[in-house]
Parts: C-alpha cells; structure tokens; sequence
C-alpha cells in the first residue's frame, strides 16, 4: 500500500507536480475505461466471421479462429504433439543456462545441451517420426526457432569474432573485422534474401539446403556480427592492468580470458547485449520477404481472409502482446543479472 508520505513526497511535494500529476490523473481516467470496454466488457469473443461481431468492442474471435496457425503454422494437426512437446520442454533446455540456483542443475545442464538436437529431431522428423517439411513451419513455432536459436547459438560466436578482432595475429584480426563489417554494413533483409535467393544458385546441383536454416544462418551471423561489437567494447573498457595482473600470474591466453578478462567484459556488456538481443527477436519478422510466415505473417495472412478483412487492430494487438511478453522477459533477466553480478559496494554505487 502507498503510504501518504510517499504520494505527498512523490506525486505533490510542489504545485508543480501536483499540476502534473492531476493532469496525468485525469488523462488515464479519460482513456483507461474506454480501452477496457474496448478490449474486454463490449469485446466478441465467438463468432464464426467478422459479420458476427456486431458489438462497438474488439472483435476477438479472429485469434480463436486462427489460433491454430498462429501457434504451430500450418503444421500438420496429427503430428502437432511433436510441437506442443518441444515447448514443454523449453524451460528446461534454458532455465539451467540462466539459473545458477535451479534444482538438479548439472543435470539439466547435459539435457540443455541435448535440446537443440532434440528440437531438430522432434520437428522436422527422423527415424520413427514422420517428416514434416519446413514449409509447414509458421506463427509462434518459427518465430522462436529463428529468434532464440539465433541468440543462444550466435553468443559464443560473437565471443570468438570479439578475441578474433583483438587478436595480434594479423591474419585472424584481419579475417574477423573483414566479417564483422560487411555484415553490419548490410541490413539482416539482404542476407535473409540471399541466403533463400541467391546462395542455391552457387551450390552444387542437387545439394540444397532447407530454407528455414538458411534463414536460421543468416539471424546467426548478423547477429554475431553485432554481439562481437557490443563484447568488444567490454574488452576495451577493462584496465590494462587487469590483462598485466593474469599474465603475473602466469595464466595462458585462454585462461586469462575465461577466468577474469570475459566474465568482467561480459558483466559490464549485459545491457547492450540483451538489447541486440531484442532487437533480433523482433526482426525475425522479415522472413515474410522469403516466403517464411512468422507471427506476424500468419497475422496478414488471416487478415487477406475475406471472412476477417479489417480486423486489423486486433490482430496486431495480439501479436505485439506475445512480443511485448517475451522482450520483456528479456529485459527483466538482464536486470536479475545485472543486480546479481553486482559486487560493488553500497557506498561506491552512490
């Protein structure tokens, strides 16, 4: 409960304030009820077309219609247990990644490890399950598959592009920056494009490569190519004699940079990093551009139904509120580890 000190320190401590705060008072009274009548008292939640929404509320019974496609694509329904088992399990293939504290945790670590050849496995098919093509794939489904196995898998490559660009062999650092650069010279639709349009025509006849991990490659590098930047501004931000005191110490190159240098680089780097990260979960919906139908592509697509034309509202409030749920959950694990990671004292922090 709010104290009246606190609504007297906070909200009218002068009559500035409290000019704003009765302002902002009565703006949120203004708009609050409306967008509740809206988005649930005078909302449809049943109906069989558009035309069966006869309130003034949203007319919510296009997600129902589509929820389907909306979670799982066009995957086929008998095999749809494959998918919902999958996600299941996705807490358990990253909670040991981020919860040190997590109850049987070294072995859950192994099963984290199992998880993306499980997911594969489960997904497209293999020796006892039937194969489902790729195609098939769509809504939810794809859009984590792009977005959370581009984020785990490009991490430790951005960590190798980072030492690789700082490396005193000319060769390596030479390799790294060339990669670095022109990846983040061009914008992630180029690669998307080429990686579906351009690169099956430099293969070898017969050799193709299924186009959602062509899609899947293209998130990797562009966002490696962006995680190596952010890890190296972490680099550059520690003392030198942070490097000087490891090699005192004897301490191998590897050794040096796993135990002090990239876990002090990393801590001071979680902002931009789960920021970067953000910024790739949301712009896996370009795969429209190669025929790919994420959340937000199922979304257009059920609105080109001439059963639920004009609806757009309600379809991309659905679809910001899944996003908004997951870069949110981003957001508050980076301030958990932030808030975790701290070892400065109080009194240094004010």
């Amino acid at each position: 409960m709010l104290s009246f000190n606190w609504i007297r320190q906070n909200l009218f401590s002068s009559w500035t304030n409290s000019i704003i705060t009765v302002v902002l008072i009565y703006f949120l009274a203004s708009i609050i009820p409306p967008m509740f009548d809206w988005l649930f008292f005078e909302a449809t939640w049943i109906a069989d077309d558009r035309t069966g929404c006869t309130s003034d509320g949203a007319c919510w019974a296009i997600i129902g219609a589509r929820f389907y496609q909306f979670m799982y694509g066009f995957y086929p329904t008998e095999e749809v247990w494959r998918v919902n088992l999958v996600y299941a399990l996705l807490p358990f293939g990253i909670l040991p990644l981020l919860w040190d504290k997590m109850p049987f945790r070294k072995q859950f670590l192994i099963f984290a490890i199992v998880y993306p050849f499980l997911v594969f496995f489960l997904l497209y098919g293999g020796p006892g399950l039937t194969a489902v093509a790729s195609n098939k794939w769509g809504g939810l489904l794809l859009t984590l598959f792009l977005g959370l196995g581009g984020i785990i898998i490009a991490f430790p490559l951005s960590i190798f592009l980072a030492l690789g660009r700082r490396s005193e062999m000319p060769a390596i650092s030479a390799i790294c920056v060339v990669f670095i650069e022109f990846i983040r010279g061009v914008p992630l639709i180029t690669l998307l494009f080429f990686g579906s349009m351009m690169l099956p025509l430099f293969l070898p006849e017969g050799l193709d490569i299924d186009t959602v991990l062509r899609a899947l490659v293209a998130v990797i590098i562009f966002q490696a190519a962006y995680g190596a930047e952010v890890v190296r501004g972490g680099l550059q931000a520690m003392p030198k004699g942070q490097y000087e005191a490891a090699q005192a110490l004897g301490l191998s190159y590897w050794q040096m940079n796993l135990k002090i240098i990239l876990p002090q680089a990393l801590k001071i780097t979680i902002p931009a990093l789960v920021n970067t990260a953000i910024g790739l979960f949301k712009d896996t919906s370009l795969v429209i551009v190669i025929g790919l139908l994420d959340l937000l592509g199922i979304g257009r697509a059920a609105l080109a139904d001439t059963k639920w034309m004009a609806l757009h509202v309600e379809v991309y409030v659905f679809i910001s509120v899944i996003f908004f749920i997951f870069c949110f959950g981003f957001s508050r694990y980076s301030l958990y580890l932030e808030k975790k990671l701290n070892t400065d004292n109080d009194s240094e922090n004010k």
